[in-house]
């Protein structure tokens, strides 16, 4: 195996911090004039004829945030604009409270309000903090209020799901996805303000995430009715929905071992033995996941979903299982020091310069078929850089920390010489 896909060599942290910076240049378009993110096409050149998203425009105002604190030029900018949307521009219902989903091209609103899109307010509005943006505190304030009285269900330890746009109708369903970003967003708040009770509802999610992934031999199930009982039959008849799939989502039994980990070496960073059997568990949620998605049916990849016995449904590779599965197997090695994590990086590492990789335009492909052919039924172009962004830099960085604050205190530079 190549040196640059080698965990912790120095060609392999050239080759990680070579990507971020291209990802960065790759992605400088997003930002509509009303604040809105465009959807990215396959040479980053904006889509304006798709809807503008909320959860895409709170991942590129992190990336960016991120890209301020390591020097990128520009960055700021880009900053201001997305935060723009959020706070008096496109995306902020200035009658209701908190954010749209989005707005279409032509400016119309999306109807209801999300837990998923305001965990991403969340999430980009403690990052622009931390990038000292002006607005930034004023906008966390904002979204931290309303995510506590929308969708924060303290007596369950839960989010809820998904409001009617005038907050008076609470779907029945309940999700896991949305829970799962609460979690990233929760522990990004705590690292961003020092308040620790956003860690501690971190804690409550993940402590029931487990008790349901056990139940289910490490495969957890993402879709429940409204007393959080499992509906393991949702959307069986729309197997690959980008949002609510049929099944197991093994990305996000990796995408949640990550995220376990770094909430359990916060929460006892003086207690070992307290962080234990958490770290443990992640490494059943990740070994699970590798074990029934990875070359799974012959070729290299993660597949999207499987059935509730590891089978493949859907077949298809997304770019984003790929980043998490390079981000968890960094994790659980600089944790645990065990070599099949290691092993398991330099694979992820040479399958995503293999295939994924865009070598000629630029950023990752975003979905791939089963044998590793560029498709776009479900993930046309390359929205946001996200996933992709944070993949190059959570090898690199401390795993107690949220990404931001980390890659701040990283000593990483982008600035030119």
């Amino acid at each position: 195996m190549e040196k640059k896909y080698q965990i912790d060599t120095a060609e392999n942290r050239a080759f990680l911090l070579e990507n971020a910076k291209s990802l960065l240049a790759f992605g400088r378009r997003f930002p509509s004039p009303g604040g809105g993110a465009y959807f990215l096409g396959d040479k980053g050149e904006p889509w304006k004829d798709r809807n503008r998203e909320t959860w895409i425009t709170g991942r590129m105002t992190h990336v960016y945030s991120m890209g301020a604190m390591l020097g990128y030029p520009g960055s700021e900018e880009l900053i201001d604009a997305a935060l723009h949307g959020f706070t008096d521009g496109e995306l902020h219902d200035t009658k209701n409270g908190g954010w749209y989903p989005g707005v279409t091209a032509d400016g119309e609103i999306l109807p209801d309000k999300q837990c998923y899109a305001h965990a991403f307010v969340i999430l980009a509005a403690s990052s622009a903090l931390l990038a000292g943006r002006p607005g930034a505190k004023e906008l966390l304030k904002e979204a931290e209020e309303t995510f506590l009285a929308k969708f924060w269900d303290d007596r369950q330890g839960l989010s809820v799901d998904t409001w009617n746009t005038e907050f008076t109708v609470l779907d029945p369903y309940r999700g896991l996805n949305a829970n799962m970003h609460s979690v990233e967003a929760f522990l990004a708040a705590a690292d961003a303000t020092g308040e620790e009770a956003w860690r501690v509802r971190a804690g409550r999610i993940i402590d029931q995430v487990l008790a349901f992934a056990e139940k289910n031999e490490w495969r957890i199930p993402e879709h429940y009715t409204e007393d959080w009982t499992p509906d393991l039959e949702c959307n069986r008849e729309k197997p690959d929905d980008p949002f609510k799939p049929y099944g197991a989502t093994p990305g996000h039994g990796i995408e949640w071992a990550r995220l376990i980990t770094q909430w359990a070496l916060s929460t006892y960073r003086d207690e070992k033995d307290g962080a234990k059997p958490y770290v443990e568990a992640a490494e059943k949620l990740f070994i699970r996941a590798v074990e029934d998605a990875w070359n799974a049916d012959g070729a290299p990849g993660i597949v999207y979903t499987t059935d509730w016995s590891g089978v493949p449904v859907v077949h298809d590779r997304m770019h984003w299982t790929l980043a998490e599965g390079i981000n968890t197997s960094a994790v659980l090695y600089h944790v645990t020091g065990k070599a099949r994590y290691a092993e398991l990086y330099s694979t992820f590492m040479s399958y995503l310069d293999s295939c994924v990789l865009d070598h000629e335009n630029g950023s990752w492909f975003h979905q791939l078929d089963r044998d590793n052919q560029v498709m776009n039924t479900v993930w046309p172009g390359k929205c946001d850089l996200y996933h992709a962004f944070q993949a190059m830099l959570i090898p690199l960085t401390r795993h107690d920390l949220s990404i931001a604050p980390a890659a701040a205190e990283s000593g990483i530079s982008f600035r030119e010489a």
